[in-house]
């Protein structure tokens, strides 16, 4: 290779150098800082093609999508000095470019470190003001709500970056009071039961006396209209009785008569002792019932 040809090469590499050195793209999804020797010269480079004095000027990029920190869980003391684990996650983004380099020296996983310590800083004082019932239901989007305003303005102002919203992930109780917490609660729910189970046998009862009383009147209803029934029935039967007897009362006699020898005879009795003149033998010593002649 010819020397001509080694200087243009080494032109054209010394040009690839400086533009390389002088020009730079800032994407859409990027922010970025321009620097003079460390000075912050530009905070807020525009998405897009720009230029620098190479060696003089340098340029730092960061995310400027929203980005996520989830924050380790913490121990927090409820109003009522009750401890809470609570874990948590914050969505930011850059705001000022120029703070986040100052405050962070455009390190990103400082900034995260930072941020999670306020996050848990902010919990810390809206746990403390707000009761165990408030914290875990009752206000707890009324909690990252605050947290997330309150953090905003921090971090605006210390870090240079918008907090988007602050999430409560899971809130637990500490394990050295879970178990002591689930045996109340499970003795509370064995106390529940048994007022249950009692207010049943209770319920029970009165409906079975209920229904005993009820079957009890019924019967007695039943009785006492079989019995009239009963007795409507005899009266009629006597009636009838008494009118066809009337129609021939010495036949009427004779029939009573022998229904009676033929219970008295069918007995299991050995022995009859009835005198001989007795009415009873009358049917017997004569045919028309009446006594013989003497």
């Amino acid at each position: 290779m010819s020397g001509r040809n080694m200087t243009v090469l080494l032109l054209v590499a010394v040009v690839v150098l400086i533009l390389s050195n002088t020009l730079y793209v800032i994407k859409q999804t990027e922010r970025g800082v321009l620097l003079r020797f460390g000075e912050v010269v530009d905070p807020d480079l525009q998405p897009g093609l720009h230029w620098k004095i190479p060696f003089v000027n340098n340029v730092r990029k960061f995310d400027g999508r929203i980005l996520s920190v989830d924050s380790q869980p913490e121990r927090f003391f409820t109003q009522e000095q009750k401890a809470l684990i609570v874990d948590s996650y914050a969505k930011f983004r850059i705001s000022d470019t120029e703070k986040f380099y100052t405050a962070t020296n455009g390190e990103m996983p400082r900034a995260m470190g930072l941020l999670s310590q306020r996050i848990n800083n902010g919990l810390r004082n809206q746990v403390a003001i707000r009761t165990i019932q408030e914290v875990v239901s009752g206000e707890r989007d009324q909690l990252m709500n605050d947290i997330t305003k309150e953090l905003d303005v921090v971090a605006r102002k210390e870090l240079g970056v918008e907090v988007v919203d602050v999430r409560v992930k899971q809130i637990d109780l500490p394990p050295d009071v879970s178990e002591s917490v689930y045996q109340r609660m499970n003795a509370e729910r064995e106390k529940e039961a048994r007022e249950h189970r009692s207010q049943g046998r209770e319920l029970a009862e009165g409906i079975r006396a209920a229904a005993d009383r009820e079957v009890t009147v019924l019967q007695a209803n039943a009785y006492r209209d079989a019995e009239l029934i009963r007795g409507e029935g005899d009266a009629v039967a006597t009636a009838v009785y008494a009118e066809a007897f009337n129609q021939d009362p010495e036949f009427y006699a004779f029939t009573r008569s022998l229904r009676a020898y033929q219970d008295s005879f069918n007995g299991g009795g050995d022995v009859l002792l009835i005198e001989p003149d007795s009415q009873f033998f009358r049917y017997l010593k004569s045919p028309q019932g009446r006594p013989a002649a003497p």
